[in-house]
């Protein structure tokens, strides 16, 4: 097991890829949307979560917002693979794929590159706010900055 990344590599990424997100150091921690949104003073729907699902033997990252819910069957049919092989990724198979922890993950900057797909309901946002690489900060970025950095697709991809 490897050390995990946390905000100093995100901070590195963001650096040499000249983004302009900005990583914000929290008093909390922000595990979950809701309380990230109170923390920041924020919608709840300005939120953005990266996601690890295993589509078949393959770590996808799925970026949506707020308390939307990934809809694994319109995921499936997006991936032209059958519904039963999408899945969650587990807490530590998402660690080894992207280096960062559940709850501290942001949408790019991973130690591998991933296959990124970002529903089309975050696409319309101006600035969101993502996992900042560790457990207690957030990162602001634009919605068009998170589909450059993250190389995403966009998908229709919520319940």
């Amino acid at each position: 097991m490897t050390t995990p990344m946390n905000s100093k590599h995100l901070q590195a990424f963001i650096d040499a890829h000249r983004l302009a997100a900005v990583i914000l150091p929290m008093d909390a921690h922000t595990a979950t949307v809701s309380d990230a949104a109170r923390a920041l003073g924020v919608s709840a729907d300005l939120i953005i979560k990266s996601l690890v699902f295993m589509a078949g033997e393959q770590p996808i990252l799925v970026i949506n917002n707020g308390q939307a819910r990934v809809d694994r069957k319109k995921l499936a049919v997006y991936l032209g693979m059958n519904r039963k092989r999408i899945k969650l990724a587990r807490a530590e198979q998402a660690l080894s794929v992207t280096g960062y922890m559940v709850g501290s993950m942001p949408p790019f900057g991973h130690r591998e590159d991933l296959r990124t797909l970002v529903d089309t309901a975050t696409v319309g946002l101006g600035t969101v706010y993502g996992g900042g690489g560790d457990i207690d900060a957030m990162m602001r970025l634009s919605s068009s900055e998170l589909l450059q950095a993250a190389h995403a697709e966009v998908a229709d991809i919520s319940e």
